[in-house]
């Protein structure tokens, strides 16, 4: 993380960082006038680094890495008035005594994994998990480890009877390789959890990818449509790739869908349902939306770094809409241009 982190200030402070104004967006004609992203939560003093985000019955459920605070990782709901709620605090590693929490979904079996990205806590290679958060009632009642041995769990999704997570490095390299893991949920067992080597030969990577930048952070945002086509974010190479599967769940093809120009980064992805992924653009200290029909690619909202504290971006590493606003979980590191300070918040573009 330290040498990803060096890479990316170097690339900052060579002027390679620039606005994404500057170069046009995948076949776009006329760029819309930029929305101004509000305060939607001021999380200052109470947590910090809030990362993923998942839909369910209206309401947002979010990730709390809470890595700048000390705290342990939760997961949290916003309620409709733009509350948080605290539903449980995630369980440390036994070894490294930390959670480290960042993409969550709901799978088809009611339940909330989670991605525990050790490696983002610094923690090394190879001490990831996927968390099982078990809701009974509606209520977070339990936590339980189900698959074990990823380097950087990241970005999470779920399709039909599976959960996919991307691991963001499969280890050093230049280019470097990353990719997604799938999971059925049958063989997710808290008494026998997975056990995966953390290479590209595992049987549970369905797709791989290459990123060949100077940024070496590979697959990170992770989403499906609803014809059920996977889209991979490549974070360094601003690429998204498209993965399509058969009846019985294998890989039928991939391949490149788009390279998005006005990005600087795609860190976490969200598709909305109506046609569109939203993303994140960490580098970029943007919100970028993609047409799955086109490839087009929008910036939603824009501005330069700085501490959030009107409602800014701050880093953005996540974002998701839900009716007519999108909220953007501002983790707020220092990486690239961006300097993590203690204003911690959560954005709202009303759209």
């Amino acid at each position: 993380m330290k040498r990803l982190m060096m890479c990316a200030m170097a690339m900052a402070a060579a002027g390679l960082m620039g606005c994404c104004n500057r170069c046009p967006c995948h076949n776009a004609k006329a760029a819309p006038a930029l929305k101004t992203p509000r305060l939607g939560i001021d999380l200052t003093g109470q947590y910090t680094n809030p990362d993923g985000m998942t839909v369910k019955d209206g309401q947002i459920y979010l990730s709390m890495n809470n890595l700048a605070a000390g705290k342990p990782s939760c997961i949290m709901r916003i309620t409709q008035d733009d509350k948080l709620e605290h539903l449980i605090d995630l369980p440390v590693h036994p070894e490294t005594k930390v959670a480290s929490s960042l993409g969550i979904v709901f799978g088809s079996d009611g339940n909330l994994y989670v991605s525990d990205n050790q490696n983002f806590a610094g923690k090394g290679m190879g001490k990831s998990r996927l968390l099982r958060v078990v809701f009974e009632h509606g209520k977070a009642v339990r936590t339980e480890v189900v698959a074990t041995g990823l380097h950087a769990a990241n970005g999470i999704a779920a399709f039909r009877d599976s959960i996919y997570v991307n691991e963001t490095t499969f280890g050093e390299g230049d280019p470097m390789d990353s990719g997604t893991y799938g999971f059925k949920l049958a063989e997710l067992k808290a008494e026998a959890p997975v056990k995966v080597d953390g290479t590209p030969k595992d049987k549970h990577v369905v797709f791989t990818l290459k990123t060949r930048g100077p940024v070496k952070v590979g697959a990170n945002g992770l989403c499906f449509d609803e014809a059920g086509n996977m889209y991979v974010a490549n974070f360094g190479d601003q690429e998204i790739w498209k993965v399509s599967f058969d009846a019985a769940g294998a890989v039928r093809s991939s391949g490149l869908f788009t390279k998005v120009a006005c990005a600087e980064s795609i860190d976490g992805m969200q598709y909305d349902g109506e046609g569109s992924i939203w993303f994140a653009d960490f580098l970029g200290n943007a919100v970028i939306r993609v047409g799955v029909k086109s490839g087009q690619a929008v910036v939603v909202a824009k501005n330069a770094p700085g501490d959030g504290a009107n409602g800014e971006l701050d880093a953005p590493s996540e974002c998701i809409r839900l009716g007519q606003k999108v909220y953007v979980s501002n983790i707020d590191l220092t990486f690239g241009p961006n300097k993590a300070d203690s204003k911690q918040t959560i954005s709202i573009i009303d759209l």
